[in-house]
């Protein structure tokens, strides 16, 4: 069994927000294998696909951004998920709008919601997925992550959540990590 987690905030204000890219990447998922996040449990919507004939558990937790891992960690020890079937989806600041970026190991880089999962989990080996929303030019980053993106980054950023769901495929495919990296940074 292997859990793609998407990083972001639950609630209406919060939808369609820069810091919401995780929650992007796994609901695409969630839509291509017409699978809903139908259960509740460990403060996580959770929903359960069957991709490559593994059963995969798409996971959007319902605490704040910061607390993200107090929904990671119990649901890995739960489900009995080791971490090297675990996939972390989240927004990142150093990348270009639309860009995506495989790392299969790292620190959190300044990211509350990685520090949070990785204080839950104990290990900084997991790997990630980030998809680039670039640094603020005229505003605070707490407002800056809590924006919409323009109409004219909308279609860059679909791309993104197509390229990510679409790497996380490979990936389930029986691909390495490192060979996943290759095809997709």
């Amino acid at each position: 069994m292997k859990m793609i987690v998407g990083l972001g905030n639950i609630g209406r204000k919060y939808e369609n927000t820069r810091h919401n890219v995780g929650f992007s990447v796994v609901e695409n998922l969630a839509d291509r294998y017409n699978v809903e996040f139908n259960k509740e449990k460990f403060e996580a919507l959770i929903a359960t696909a069957f991709i490559s004939n593994e059963k995969v558990l798409l996971v959007k937790p319902t605490t704040l951004m910061n607390d993200s891992g107090r929904a990671v960690g119990p649901l890995m020890d739960y489900f009995n998920i080791d971490v090297s079937d675990l996939i972390v989806v989240h927004d990142d600041m150093d990348l270009k709008t639309g860009r995506i970026r495989l790392r299969q190991k790292g620190s959190a880089g300044g990211h509350n919601g990685i520090k949070s999962v990785i204080a839950h989990t104990h290990t900084q080996d997991f790997k990630r997925i980030k998809v680039g929303i670039d640094h603020p030019q005229q505003m605070s980053v707490v407002n800056w992550v809590l924006s919409r993106f323009s109409t004219e980054e909308q279609p860059a950023m679909q791309d993104a959540f197509n390229h990510a769901a679409d790497a996380i495929e490979y990936w389930l495919e029986g691909n390495t990590f490192m060979n996943t990296m290759n095809r997709f940074n």
